[in-house]
């Protein structure tokens, strides 16, 4: 299993508009890529410009049909104007899960 998770930083006064184009993002990962088989969204509670997204792949044709999506590249468009910082991306191979 292919995993990617990246930690987002939103300007300050920004955050629901990150927060809404990760959850649309969100929405277009469940109807168009069957095989993405998780993608998880979270908000820090302490500072609710940080997010952080934690994606499962069934391999890594589905991780590159993730990352060179049309949702992608329209979450980007959206935020990265918006965005503090590079988004900070670890891919890996996951080596534990308990569901």
């Amino acid at each position: 299993m292919l995993t990617i998770t990246a930690i987002i930083h939103a300007k300050k006064g920004h955050e629901e508009t990150v927060r809404q184009a990760l959850l649309d993002h969100a929405a277009n990962v469940e109807r168009d890529e069957p095989n993405t088989i998780g993608f998880y969204i979270s908000q820090d509670p302490n500072d609710p410009c940080v997010f952080a997204t934690y994606e499962r792949f069934t391999n890594q044709e589905a991780m590159d049909n993730h990352n060179n999506s049309e949702s992608v590249a329209k979450f980007f468009a959206i935020t990265g104007p918006i965005l503090d910082g590079d988004v900070t991306l670890l891919t890996a191979e996951e080596i534990s899960f308990k569901g």
